[in-house]
């Protein structure tokens, strides 16, 4: 006979049924009430993990799986690796020391509104908070508590906000300025594949600096060039702490395209999650402020911004976006997928799930671009390995140890793209990965230089995306794509050699001295939140 022990193993190791279920309760010293596979998912969503009982290691956490068939409802068990431990609110595995919730059994539950009845118990333009209260249908998910019991505001997600965006109507959704396709794998401009370009981009989140100005000198060389003769490109987002302006200057010089990954770049996944609309506008259009300023960049170019994290702050995040003339975000993920995902406008609802449970993605319309980043296949080789979780950020993806496995990631998803839709294939680093090893960026430059060799493979900007999507030309004519003309091909010299190195100081971040560099002229204090121009807090108009 299975030892008790050996059971309970069974139970959270493969999947839970019912029987399992009472077992568990029956055994936890802290639970006295025994409940039922069936009273433990009521109302339960399918992705929320829980445990089921708080004695162990805090390793081990359930869902409910509503399986196919005659089955039933069971439960599904994870396990956090050794030495981690399961984060009920963050919904994650995570160091135990950074776990404080091990005796929490669930994450709390909220009163959700009456949304699906089956007559209708409120007049028109009015929906049931969960009290039974009628309110007005636009009074839900505006980020203030209307209903009594506070209802209206825990059910706002792009599923069952009650005033989503619409789903894709190609009749209403028209290029230049609105793309939408139902499952988002759609070829702009109906071009047949093999005509094309297959785009990619190279993007870089953060500061911009002496410890990583070499390597992008080193990719971006002025050597190597795309088909119709100009340069490749890369898109840069960057936070303002650490940043040598100078540098960026010269990278605007040539034609790299600035972008905005906040001021501050908290170290807080949940003030960028739930950050409200003057915490976005701080980040994001005061770190614009900031670059436009010290590295003199004024001709409006800065347009995208990324989370950073990547954690979305849904519609607040969105709607500064819009109020502040920020073409796109390019934050949110879409899972590993067999055909990718082309971006997408935001005026109707978004082709693909919200990725992440804690994930905040806009709900409501924002007629705003999403340059979606699709998840990369990490296997080594895909013929035959296991299904893996994608990853988004190179970086994060774990199991590349060495300059060949890298070679193989590259080559595999750019044929993942190249062979289907031909979506563009976002590569995303941090420098400090690339430069992790001397391999990784000899392999990365192999990859471009081998790309290049062909005549149908573009290295361009996220904006030279959306320009191409806003007016999709075949291969043949991209040679005298004017969009892509601009900055062809840049020579000459810095702006300046010699920036000035400015030491300075904000009462914002005490007893901290840091260094602005600069070829404009020192501001009085360093630029920060509250004073993003760094002429003083009081200073009169």
């Amino acid at each position: 006979m299975t030892s008790r022990l050996a059971f309970a193993a069974i139970c959270i190791a493969l999947l839970v049924t019912s029987e399992c279920a009472r077992f568990k309760r029956q055994n936890d010293e802290d639970e006295t009430e025994e409940k039922s596979v069936e009273e433990l998912c009521e109302n339960r969503p399918p992705d929320e993990y829980f445990r089921l009982t708080t004695d162990g290691d805090c390793r081990d956490v359930v869902r409910c799986d509503k399986a196919d068939g005659n089955i039933g409802t069971r439960l599904a068990g994870v396990r956090c690796p050794t030495g981690l431990a399961f984060d009920i609110e963050r919904q994650t595995c995570d160091w135990k020391t950074n776990v404080k919730n091990c005796r929490q059994v669930e994450k709390p539950r909220k009163v959700l509104p009456n949304l699906k009845t089956d007559e209708p118990i409120c007049p028109d333009g009015k929906l049931s908070c969960g009290n039974g209260e009628c309110i007005n249908k636009d009074l839900f998910c505006n980020d203030t508590p209307d209903c009594k019991d506070g209802s209206d505001e825990n059910s706002c997600s792009v599923e069952t906000d009650p005033n989503r965006a619409p789903d894709c109507d190609q009749s209403q959704c028209q290029l230049p300025d609105c793309f939408c396709s139902a499952d988002g794998t759609r070829i702009p401009g109906s071009i047949e594949p093999n005509q094309v370009p297959q785009m990619i981009t190279l993007t870089f989140n953060g500061a911009i600096n002496i410890d990583n100005i070499d390597l992008y000198e080193e990719i971006f060389n002025g050597q190597r060039q795309n088909p119709n003769g100009c340069q490749i490109k890369g898109t840069f987002f960057m936070n303002h702490k650490y940043t040598n302006y100078s540098a960026v200057q010269d990278l605007h010089r040539r034609g790299h395209e600035i972008a905005v990954f906040s001021l501050t770049h908290r170290d807080d996944p949940k003030y960028w999650t739930s950050g409200s609309y003057d915490d976005w506008l701080a980040e994001m259009a005061g770190g614009r402020l900031i670059i436009e300023r010290f590295a003199n960049i004024s001709d409006g170019s800065i347009i995208g911004v990324r989370a950073p994290y990547l954690r979305v702050g849904g519609n607040k995040q969105f709607e500064m976006m819009a109020d502040q003339f920020f073409v796109y975000d390019a934050s949110i993920t879409a899972s590993l997928s067999r055909v990718p995902i082309w971006p997408y406008t935001l005026y109707f609802r978004m082709p693909h799930k919200c990725n992440g449970n804690a994930q905040n993605c806009p709900s409501k319309s924002h007629p705003v671009w999403e340059i979606v980043m699709n998840e990369l296949d990490r296997r080594d080789d895909p013929s035959f390995d296991e299904s893996l979780p994608g990853c988004h950020m190179v970086d994060s993806c774990s199991n590349i140890q060495s300059g060949d496995q890298f070679g193989r990631l590259l080559r595999h998803n750019f044929n993942r793209h190249f062979n289907s839709n031909r979506a563009p294939l976002g590569l995303h680093f941090t420098a400090s990965w690339l430069k992790s090893k001397k391999e990784y960026k000899e392999e990365l430059i192999k990859f471009i230089e081998e790309m290049l060799d062909r005549n149908d493979v573009y290295f361009v900007t996220n904006l030279q995306v959306i320009q191409w999507m806003q007016n999709p030309t075949e291969l043949t004519g991209l040679r005298d794509f004017s969009e892509w003309k601009e900055k062809c091909d840049v020579k000459g010299q810095p702006f300046c050699s010699l920036p000035n190195a400015c030491p300075l100081t904000t009462r914002e971040l005490p007893g901290e001295t840091l260094r602005l560099f600069t070829c404009m002229e020192c501001p009085n204090n360093y630029p920060w939140v509250l004073d993003p121009t760094g002429d003083g807090f009081n200073k009169r108009r």
